[in-house]
């Protein structure tokens, strides 16, 4: 059955993605970004690198083998990292094996090809002081104010993505038992503990809030899918905002390097380990699937182990 046309089949997958699998919408159009640009690539390979014409031959299965897919990725090579070519290889993969289980293909071109190696980088983050100056620069004189306090407050102390923060419901902070539930990668739910500070922050301005509203509701007892932060319209705050005004909030701090709000998660996870805390506890916290995912923040303390070796040892 290798005659299956390849873009009606990556549909297919795309959809069982989402479907059997949870992927979230942003993962899923990163797989057919990535499908789609292979497709291209095959498709002016095979027809003598010329533009496609409406009336070119469909691209079937049967026209894919893995000189096909070691061409790309040495097209790929020529401009883009090796950790990003590891990803769309991963995705040619996966589509494979998706049309190998139906019974498209018996072949898969993708198993003699190797996934390059490439040198992890270190995360960005930000020392202690500096992220304690961060916080502590945020004016709280405004409902705004207090409302980036919090948010940002929430951030360091849990360790949740960007897209888990502005997911946030009232209705998912428990302010008795310091904790609060997020939604993360493929609809998995997980508990995070957060800190007095950050929940005194959240207790700070929704209360401003409940005020500036004209309401009398404490925000423990906040409607279902009442976002935890709100815009200027009163909607829930987009990933988009969040990142936007973590930037002016740095540059107005006098942070030195560019803040995003991974770099706050990457922070979380440093301090964490650096103050002692288990490798696996942080997993956890963290919501990695995988523990070698996690483990590229261990490479910031070994640094900083090696420097002060290196500084202190009389005989290096």
């Amino acid at each position: 059955m290798e005659n299956a046309a390849v873009k009606e089949l990556i549909a297919s997958f795309i959809a069982s993605l989402s479907t059997e699998k949870g992927y979230a919408d942003n993962t899923c159009r990163a797989y057919q970004r990535d499908l789609q640009a292979f497709c291209t690539y095959v498709e002016q390979i095979n027809s003598g690198g010329t533009s496609q014409e409406e009336d070119a031959p469909v691209l079937m299965l049967g026209d894919i083998d893995a000189l096909s897919v070691r061409g790309y990725l040495g097209h790929l090579h020529k401009r883009k990292q090796k950790s990003t070519i590891g990803r769309k290889l991963s995705a040619i993969r996966s589509f494979f094996r998706y049309a190998a289980r139906l019974g498209y293909t018996g072949a898969n071109p993708t198993e003699m090809v190797l996934t390059p190696k490439h040198n992890r980088a270190i995360p960005t983050y930000l020392a202690v002081d500096d992220m304690f100056r961060l916080l502590d620069a945020i004016k709280t004189d405004t409902l705004f104010g207090l409302r980036n306090r919090a948010m940002f407050e929430v951030l360091y102390s849990s360790g949740v993505r960007i897209s888990e923060l502005a997911g946030l419901s009232m209705d998912d902070i428990d302010f008795n038992d310091r904790s609060i539930r997020v939604m993360g990668k493929g609809s998995k739910e997980r508990i995070v503990p957060v800190g007095r500070k950050a929940l005194a922050a959240l207790r700070a301005y929704r209360q401003e809030l409940a005020a500036d509203n004209g309401k009398n509701r404490m925000a423990e007892g906040a409607k279902t899918d009442d976002p935890a932060f709100l815009n200027k319209n009163r909607g829930r705050l987009s990933a988009r905002s969040i990142a936007r005004i973590l930037e002016k909030a740095s540059r107005e701090c006098g942070i030195p390097v560019p803040v995003s709000p991974h770099a706050f998660r990457h922070s979380f996870a440093t301090h964490m380990l650096d103050s002692g805390a288990d490798l696996r506890v942080v997993q956890e916290l963290l919501g990695h699937k995988s523990l070698s995912t996690t483990q590229k923040y261990t490479h910031v303390s070994i640094d900083r182990l090696m420097e002060a070796y290196d500084k202190a040892h009389p005989r290096k």
